[in-house]
C-alpha cells in the first residue's frame, strides 16, 4: 500500500529515484573494487547493476513529467526539465564514451532533482493556479 502512495505522489518518486541514483552512483566504485578480481578475470560488469542507470532515468523522466503538470510555477518546471536533459545527456555520455566528464557532475544533478522535489513538495504542490507562482 505504502508502494501505490509512493507512485501516486512525483515529488516523493523523484525524491527516492534522485537518492537512490546518487548512492547508486556514490557506491559504484568502491562495488568494483572490492570485485577488483571478479571484474579482471571476467572483464566485465554485471548487466543488472549496469542497467540501474536507465531504471533511474526512467523513474526520474516520469517524477518529472508528473511533478511539472502539477505546478504553476513555470521556472520550476523548466529547471526540472532541464536537470533531467542534463541527467540524460550524462548518463547517455557514460554509456557512450562520448567525452571525459568528471563524476561529480552526476552527483550534482542527481542532489540537485531531489532538492527541487523536495521544494516542490513543499510549497508548489497545488490544485489551482494561485500556488507557487513566484
Amino acid at each position: 500500500m505504502r508502494l501505490l502512495n509512493l507512485l501516486g505522489n512525483s515529488d516523493r518518486l523523484g525524491i527516492l529515484a534522485s537518492c537512490l541514483c546518487l548512492i547508486h552512483c556514490l557506491v559504484t566504485p568502491f562495488l568494483f573494487l572490492a570485485h577488483t578480481g571478479l571484474i579482471v578475470s571476467k572483464g566485465t560488469h554485471h548487466f543488472w547493476w549496469k542497467s540501474l542507470d536507465l531504471i533511474f532515468l526512467v523513474l526520474s523522466f516520469i517524477a518529472v513529467y508528473r511533478t511539472t503538470q502539477t505546478t504553476s510555477n513555470k521556472k520550476l518546471a523548466f529547471a526540472f526539465w532541464l536537470c533531467w536533459s542534463l541527467l540524460f545527456v550524462i548518463v547517455l555520455n557514460e554509456k557512450l564514451h562520448l567525452i571525459s566528464l568528471a563524476e561529480e557532475f552526476i552527483y550534482i544533478i542527481a542532489v540537485v532533482l531531489a532538492s527541487l522535489h523536495l521544494y516542490h513538495q513543499k510549497y508548489c504542490r497545488c490544485n489551482n493556479e494561485k500556488c507557487c507562482t513566484n
